[in-house]
């Protein structure tokens, strides 16, 4: 579904943020970025959903070209991010943040605000109340629900369970599961190294914007560098 090959970023003062990045996400995974805060990773996400230009190396969906692509472009194809800090409309009732994440395709609006509901069944219950008053695992749900409100074919999730109470963090990697179970082939960045590499097929470990270590989820939960340095053993 996704193909990156040698990706490099560099910023605007010439400092470089990813080195020759390259990856496959499949169909129907779960794949993860883990690493230590400024390895890239969040980097990465902005680079594939447009928000970030390619200094070289390409990105294929679907085995289309789309890192010379807008973002709203690549949105259009099926690809959603769903940003670190979760960047809600406070300001906005629950329902208005899902009806904003539909923008592209309103005429399915109800099929999806129903789907999101079923999924996420205290959004359905707060859908009158402005986001800014949901708690912070009640506003990474409407995070997640507002993406999914586009039908993504990938949906790229940069640290969902970071700032939440731990009941809070175990729901939201349920949900993911349960998001991929009926469909949706996720990519993800975290930093709860074993959950994320518990839920993963594959995953990727990136240090200093380089991808250093790959392999199945549960091959990594056993990798001596991975536990020595992101699980605490």
């Amino acid at each position: 579904m996704l193909q990156c090959d040698s990706v490099s970023v560099v910023y605007s003062k010439k400092i470089q943020a990813l080195y020759d990045v390259s990856l496959v996400v499949k169909q129907g995974e779960i794949v993860a970025f883990i690493g230590a805060n400024g390895s890239g990773k969040s980097t990465f996400l902005k680079t594939v959903s447009g928000l970030l230009k390619v200094e070289s190396g390409t990105i294929l969906f679907q085995g289309q070209r789309i890192h010379h692509l807008p973002a709203h472009k690549i949105s259009a194809l099926g690809i959603a991010h769903v940003p670190e800090g979760r960047r809600i409309f406070s300001r906005l009732t629950v329902r208005e943040n899902l009806e904003l994440g539909a923008y592209l395709d309103g005429e399915k609006m109800r099929e999806r605000l129903d789907k999101n509901f079923s999924l996420f069944p205290i959004l359905k219950e707060r859908q009158e109340q402005l986001g800014g008053t949901l708690s912070g695992g009640e506003q990474q749900m409407l995070a997640i629900a507002r993406a999914l409100m586009s039908d993504p074919k990938l949906l790229m999730l940069d640290e969902p369970s970071m700032g939440l109470a731990p009941i809070f963090v175990e729901r939201i990697f349920q949900t993911i599961r349960q998001i991929n179970a009926l469909g949706t082939t996720i990519l993800l960045v975290e930093q709860n190294a074993h959950q994320t590499l518990s839920l993963a097929h594959r995953a990727y470990v990136l240090q200093t914007g380089k991808i250093v270590l790959e392999g199945s989820g549960p091959s990594l939960l056993k990798n001596e560098l991975v536990q020595n340095a992101y699980l605490g053993n």
